[in-house]
C-alpha cells in the first residue's frame, strides 16, 4: 500500500511540476543562485548574506597620501526572508478518475496554475516594494516603446551593470498599446517582429533597448488616501550608509501632509532639490531636458500620520551623502537630504496605481525553503532552478475523506533596490 501511495504522489508531482515550469514568469527571472541551499531546519526564518563593499578613489598630483583618508570598509547585510506557505488541496476521488482516464494534466493544471499565480502574486508584491527607481510620471500608463525605454535609460545612468539580463513587465493592456504602436508607424524588420511575438507569448520584445519585455496579470498596485494635500517638508533624517547598510531603507521624519494621511506601501516620496547619481561615476543625473533627476524612493510599510500630518515614512532605496573623509563610496545623491527639504507623495489622490516593473536579475532573489515531510509517502519534486514542490496524499478520519495537497515554500530577498524600479508613462 504504501509504495501505491508513493506512485500515485509520483505521478502527480511529475504531472504538476511540469505545469509549474511552464507558467512562471517573474519568479524565473530574478537570481535564483543566491538563496539556493541556504535554508535548513537551524537556519530559521532568514539568512543574512554580505552586501558587496565599495571603496571611493582619489586623486593626487605627486601620489603623496599623507593629507588623504583610506576609504572606510563598512558591510552591509542583505536578508533572505522566509514567506507564507503557498497551498491547495482536493479530495482524491477526482484525481484518481483522472488519473485511471489518462487525463491527469487536465484535472491538476488548475491546482499547478494557482500555486504559481500565488508565487507570482507574492513576488510581484516583495519587488513593488522594493524597487527604489522611478521612470516616468507615477499613475499615467505605458502608451509607446519610448516611455518602455526611459526604464533601461535609468539602470544605464544610475550605472547597474549590464553582466546579467534586464528585463521589464507590463500588464495586458499596456501591451496592446505597444502593439497599436508598432502599428501605427508602420514598424518592420526588427520592430515588426515585436508586434508578433507579443501575440505569441508572453515576451513581447527579447531585446529592447538591452531589456526583455515582458507581460504579467501579477503585478500589484496601491491606492491612495483621499487626503489632498501630498506635499510636506522633512523634520530629520539619517543620511548615512552605516544606518541603512543592512535594510536598505531610510526612515525620513516628515510634516506638513494632510491630517491623517494614510501613506501606502508601492507610493513614491519625491525629495525635491536632492539629485541622484550614477553610482559608479557619482556625477549627477540629467533628463532629456537637462533638468537633474530628484531623488525619490518607494514606501516600504504602511503608516498613518497624525492629525498635523506629521509622522515618520520608511522608504527604499536610501538617500545616503556623506562627504567626511573616508566615506562617500555609498553615496546616492550628489547633496544631503536635510530638514526643510520639501517632499512630496507622488500620484493623485483617491487613486489606483499600478506600478510596470524594471530590473536587473540581480535586484531581487529567490530560493526554496525546505519543507518537513508530512507522511512517508510524500513525493518532494524540484523546479529546474531549485524550487521545491511536496505532495502529500492524507486521510481525514473525522471527514470521511482523502486528500491530496500540494505546497511550495520559497524566500524573498531584495539584493539591491537600485537595481529596479517602477516604469510609467
Amino acid at each position: 500500500m504504501a509504495n501505491d501511495y508513493k506512485n500515485f504522489t509520483t505521478q502527480i508531482a511529475k504531472t504538476v511540476l511540469e505545469n509549474v515550469e511552464s507558467l512562471r514568469t517573474l519568479s524565473k527571472n530574478v537570481n535564483v543562485q543566491k538563496l539556493q541551499g541556504v535554508f535548513n531546519p537551524d537556519s530559521g526564518e532568514e539568512y543574512n548574506f554580505k552586501r558587496p563593499i565599495r571603496v571611493k578613489a582619489i586623486r593626487t598630483s605627486d601620489g603623496d597620501l599623507t593629507s588623504s583618508s583610506p576609504s572606510n570598509i563598512i558591510t552591509g547585510r542583505a536578508k533572505g526572508l522566509a514567506q507564507d506557505y503557498i497551498t491547495t488541496y482536493v479530495e482524491i476521488t477526482d484525481v484518481e478518475q483522472a488519473l485511471k482516464a489518462g487525463n491527469l494534466n487536465d484535472t491538476l493544471r488548475p491546482m499547478a496554475e494557482e500555486l504559481v499565480m500565488e508565487l507570482e502574486n507574492s513576488q510581484a508584491e516583495f519587488m513593488m516594494a522594493n524597487s527604489g527607481l522611478l521612470a516616468g510620471t507615477p499613475g499615467t500608463p505605458i502608451t509607446n516603446w519610448k516611455q518602455v525605454a526611459t526604464g533601461s535609460t535609468m539602470l544605464k545612468s544610475v550605472g547597474v551593470p549590464a553582466s546579467s539580463p534586464w528585463f521589464a513587465t507590463v500588464n495586458e493592456f499596456e501591451q496592446i498599446e505597444l502593439a497599436e504602436s508598432n502599428r501605427s508607424i508602420g514598424a518592420g524588420g526588427e520592430a515588426g517582429k515585436l508586434v508578433t511575438q507579443a501575440v505569441r507569448d508572453a515576451t513581447i520584445a527579447n531585446r529592447y533597448a538591452g531589456m526583455r519585455v515582458m507581460t504579467s496579470s501579477a503585478l500589484d498596485s496601491y491606492t491612495t488616501h483621499s487626503g489632498t494635500t501630498r506635499d510636506g517638508s522633512v523634520v530629520s533624517v539619517d543620511v548615512t550608509y552605516n544606518t541603512a547598510k543592512n535594510t536598505m531603507t531610510q526612515a525620513i521624519s516628515v510634516t506638513g501632509f494632510h491630517a491623517n494621511l494614510e501613506v501606502r506601501v508601492g507610493e513614491r516620496l519625491r525629495v525635491t532639490g536632492r539629485t541622484l547619481i550614477n553610482l559608479s561615476t557619482r556625477k549627477p543625473i540629467f533628463d532629456g531636458s537637462g533638468a537633474g533627476i530628484d531623488f525619490s524612493g518607494t514606501v516600504t510599510t504602511a503608516v498613518t500620520l497624525n492629525g498635523s500630518g506629521a509622522g515618520i515614512i520608511i522608504i527604499t532605496g536610501p538617500a545616503i551623502f556623506e562627504s567626511t573623509a573616508g566615506n562617500g563610496a555609498y553615496n546616492t545623491t550628489s547633496t544631503a537630504v536635510a530638514a526643510s527639504d520639501v517632499v512630496t507623495l507622488l500620484g493623485s489622490a483617491s487613486t489606483l496605481i499600478q506600478p510596470s516593473l524594471f530590473w536587473q536579475r540581480d535586484a531581487f532573489a529567490i530560493g526554496s525553503v525546505p519543507m518537513s515531510k508530512l507522511d512517508a509517502t510524500d513525493t518532494m519534486a524540484t523546479t529546474k532552478d531549485g524550487l521545491q514542490l511536496r505532495v502529500t496524499r492524507f486521510s481525514d478520519g473525522i471527514k470521511n475523506k482523502n486528500i491530496i495537497r500540494m505546497d511550495m515554500r520559497v524566500a524573498f530577498a531584495a539584493l539591491n533596490p537600485y537595481f529596479a524600479g517602477h516604469l510609467f508613462g
